[in-house]
């Protein structure tokens, strides 16, 4: 089979040129203007850019684009085409899908050589599939690893059925012992445990730890505050479960808006920061505007920063607020709390040691920004990620290939990590209702 790249698709994924397996893969002629055009944004589309560009020129040092290069052992060939004069000549002309169209026609170009059936056509480009499909090109997205949609993702929670005699040695226990072949549980996966005497009602709740091969009691109770803050669910009582545990290092949470996924982040490293763990609580969130930017800001880092952390700090006086019972302003309860508040932009070569790290809105992280940041973390270090994949204003990553999602998909197997999507919003009714409504 000869797979046809897109630009996007490599912009995306450096990595797309050896996910085909022992088919050949092409490249048009043309991208290489567009990765011009990138290399030299300090973005990570320029850092792409450029990476795409070295892995090419490296593969082009042991032979010819022309004729075809192999990549490597289980692996096709890489190849660089280009339109006829007279296959340029497609239709939907306009000047400002010029190059789209050379990308279709160099298509066109490789099917009359290889045959219709032959050849597929990778774009992530909704608009330019739609166009390969009127011109009767083979096409298809580029679903990388990830599962295309959303709903497929792993939750961090199911159900399980085992014998009330299994309950009521969890009860007393503390644990009863889980065997994976009467179902398949990933490590810190949560369960609701349900009596296989079916005239009995669901009896509690429990998380797998894969190291002991257990099904351990996890409590809900709305008495216990963790700096302040109170589980208002059975979801948030597990979100605390995990974001206490320091065997688990790296934390995943996503839900929609309202559901307390940074309140409960920021109250649970509060409460960790009182042990000898962990020497610095550090919470940052990726820079992206939601609709247009208002423009140059005045004054130093701080003051530039405030507006994109504003939502960090009214989680900060809130949690403070509940804690004390007196208000006070965030920059109080930084001072106080040893809490550093950055910017992702200066991550790149830093090693952060036994720190508390939150990272908010992650989903507007690529798959390679998700990576540079997680890199850093050195021993006793963890690292919380929270986001809606549902509320992007990145737009160069989508619900599924964003770097939270991501994440929760390479990780679901390691002991280190552990996963919960919340679906219960606790912020307000209103709020509560637009988020499924609207």
């Amino acid at each position: 089979m000869n797979y046809v790249l897109d630009t996007n698709v490599l912009l995306h994924d450096p990595q797309a040129l050896f996910s085909f397996g022992d088919n050949d893969v092409w490249l048009p002629i043309y991208i290489f203007d567009e990765l011009d055009k990138f290399k030299k944004e300090l973005s990570q589309r320029g850092k792409s850019a450029r990476d795409v560009i070295r892995k090419i020129e490296a593969m082009r040092q042991k032979g010819s684009l022309a004729n075809g290069i192999p990549m490597g052992e289980n692996l096709g060939s890489i190849h660089v085409a280009y339109a006829k004069t007279e296959q340029l000549d497609v239709p939907f002309e306009s000047n400002i899908r010029i190059m789209d169209n050379a990308i279709l026609a160099t298509v066109k170009s490789i099917i009359d050589v290889k045959g219709r059936e032959n050849t597929i056509f990778v774009t992530m480009d909704v608009n330019l599939r739609l166009r390969a499909d009127a011109l009767a090109i083979k096409v298809e997205d580029y679903e990388g690893e990830a599962p295309r949609n959303i709903e497929e993702h792993y939750t961090g929670f199911q159900t399980v059925v085992i014998s009330s005699d299994q309950i009521d040695a969890l009860y007393r226990d503390g644990s009863v012992p889980w065997s994976t072949k009467s179902m398949e549980l990933y490590p810190n996966e949560f369960v609701l445990l349900k009596s296989s005497d079916e005239s009995l009602s669901p009896s509690g709740t429990a998380r797998y730890i894969e190291e002991s091969g257990l099904l351990r009691l996890v409590t809900f109770s709305k008495k216990r505050a963790h700096s302040g803050i109170r589980a208002r669910n059975a979801e948030q009582s597990f979100a605390f479960d995990i974001l206490l545990d320091p065997e688990v290092k790296l934390v995943t949470l996503v839900g929609k808006a309202g559901t307390g996924k940074t309140l409960l982040a920021i109250a649970a490293g509060l409460e960790a920061m009182e042990t000898d763990l962990y020497k610095t609580l550090v919470v940052s969130r990726p820079i992206f505007p939601m609709g247009k930017e208002m423009g140059f800001l005045p004054g130093d880092v701080d003051a530039k920063l405030t507006p994109w952390m504003q939502p960090i700090y009214d989680n900060l006086e809130l949690i403070s607020q509940n804690k004390n019972g007196l208000g006070s302003t965030y920059k109080e309860v930084i001072a106080k709390e040893n809490i550093r508040i950055e910017p992702l932009t200066y991550i790149r070569g830093r090693s952060l040691p036994n720190q508390y790290i939150i990272v908010d809105e992650a989903q507007n992280l690529t798959p390679h920004e998700v990576k540079t940041i997680i890199t850093r973390c050195g021993d006793g270090t963890k690292i919380i990620l929270t986001g809606d994949p549902y509320q992007i204003d990145n737009p160069y990553v989508d619900s599924t290939n964003n770097g939270l999602s991501y994440v929760v998909e390479k990780f679901k197997r390691e002991r280190v990590a552990a996963h919960l999507t919340l679906q219960k919003g606790e912020r307000s009714h209103l709020a509560e209702l637009a988020s499924n409504l609207l």
